[in-house]
């Protein structure tokens, strides 16, 4: 049976977004927001030219997943996913002014953190160990912040570039709340046979100056999610996410430049089996 046409553009009641993420279309209703997840796909910060059908049903229903199981260390900025015309892929949200940096917590060795730590044996000014290998699983999970880019990729710094950017009483308490949700997450993961390697959060405060847990929550977007049979230390890991989409990317040589790329079927294919697999196995229930 063919795969339904990835949605890549919506319009909600005939009205373009009011912003537009490389993933998430974004509506203002007043008091609240209207996130639409689409199946864009971005990969060395392009949005490519092709979608992966269903990718946007998989990252709001694992959000409210993970929003629904994390109230009791943070409130969150969920409201409801009764959305009818954009059933299983859209939320209604609490508006929030964002904390302008990026809250990664990382349990293993990889990615921007694996080069930082090669080229300073640190990373965003935490100390580790020497002679840790790629993917090797740190002593204890790590905060790591990064600037919240506009576009291209987000910088990592130190926490107390973090803590001067938006003040160090509320830098402290967001390090708190997201090596709490690592911990809850990465646990509950484990159980599920999925390694959570790392993952980022985002925290925005109410017009009461209260914190939320906002966008999206320890989705394959969001984190790097391992199957624990495969977990191999000492190179790069097997992923539930875009792993092929980049390993296609790479074989084709793309200068990474306009034009963007589209991806062949079988590319696309087994990246969403990646996502919808993910889904799966963390919620124990089947994609709506």
């Amino acid at each position: 049976m063919p795969l339904a046409a990835p949605l890549l553009e919506t319009r909600f009641n005939g009205t373009p977004p009011d912003r537009q993420g490389k993933v998430r279309d974004i509506y203002d209703r007043g008091d609240e927001l209207l996130f639409i997840a689409t199946d864009r796909i971005s990969a060395f910060d392009y949005v490519l030219g092709s979608g992966i059908p269903d990718k946007g049903k998989v990252l709001t229903q694992l959000s409210a997943f993970w929003f629904g199981r994390t109230a009791h260390i943070v409130p969150n900025h969920f409201v409801s996913m009764d959305v009818p015309e954009f059933q299983g892929r859209a939320m209604r949200v609490r508006k929030t002014t964002p904390v302008p940096v990026e809250c990664v917590a990382r349990g293993y060795l990889s990615g921007s953190g694996w080069k930082d730590y090669q080229a300073s044996g640190a990373i965003c000014g935490v100390a580790l160990p020497v002679g840790l290998r790629e993917s090797e699983r740190l002593p204890e999970p790590i905060f790591t912040p990064a600037t919240k880019a506009t576009s291209g990729h987000d910088i990592n710094i130190s926490e107390a570039d973090a803590a001067d950017a938006v003040g160090a009483d509320l830098m402290a308490r967001l390090r708190a709340f997201t090596l709490q949700l690592y911990a809850f997450g990465a646990a509950h993961a484990e159980r599920c046979g999925i390694i959570l390697a790392d993952t980022k959060f985002e925290f925005g405060l109410t017009a009461d100056g209260d914190i939320l847990l906002i966008d999206e929550v320890m989705t394959p977007d969001s984190s790097r999610y391992w199957p624990r049979d495969q977990y191999s230390p000492g190179k790069a890991q097997p992923s539930f996410d875009k792993q092929f989409v980049r390993d296609y990317l790479e074989q084709i040589r793309w200068n990474k430049q306009p034009p963007v790329p589209s991806l062949p079927d079988d590319v696309v294919v087994r990246t969403r089996e990646k996502y919808i697999e993910a889904y799966r196995r963390l919620t124990g229930e089947e994609l709506e």
